[in-house]
């Protein structure tokens, strides 16, 4: 009987596992603590360019909340990342240094391949 009681817990805790292990790699899963996916759009008054940032280490719903906010919190700029293509959309009201760009998205726990 108790050998049976310990099947049951394995199996359901493996069934766990794959679940919460497909759901990460589709980038669905909390694979960063959890938090909030929830970023409020930041409306600029005039955008005057565009440049696109290509990230990596980015795997979830959660790390495009973290780069989303890290853009947006850079005065004059608003961010839009698209976890599949691995890069954020970077508008802005005034020229901002790549430099500026890629250290915020460091800062947040990501690498910066390459900003055009």
């Amino acid at each position: 009987m108790e050998d049976l009681i310990i099947v049951i817990v394995l199996a359901a805790m493996i069934l766990i596992g794959i679940v919460s292990g497909r759901k990460h790699f589709k980038g669905q899963g909390g694979c960063c603590g959890g938090g909030s996916t929830y970023v409020s759009k930041k409306k600029l008054n005039h955008v005057t360019g565009k440049k696109t940032a290509v990230i990596e280490g980015m795997t979830c719903e959660n790390c495009k909340a973290r780069v989303e906010r890290a853009i947006n919190d850079i005065d004059g700029a608003a961010g839009r990342v698209n976890l599949r293509k691995k890069e954020a959309v970077i508008s802005m009201e005034r020229e901002i240094s790549d430099e500026e760009i890629r250290s915020v998205i460091e800062r947040a726990g990501y690498e910066v391949v390459e900003i055009r």
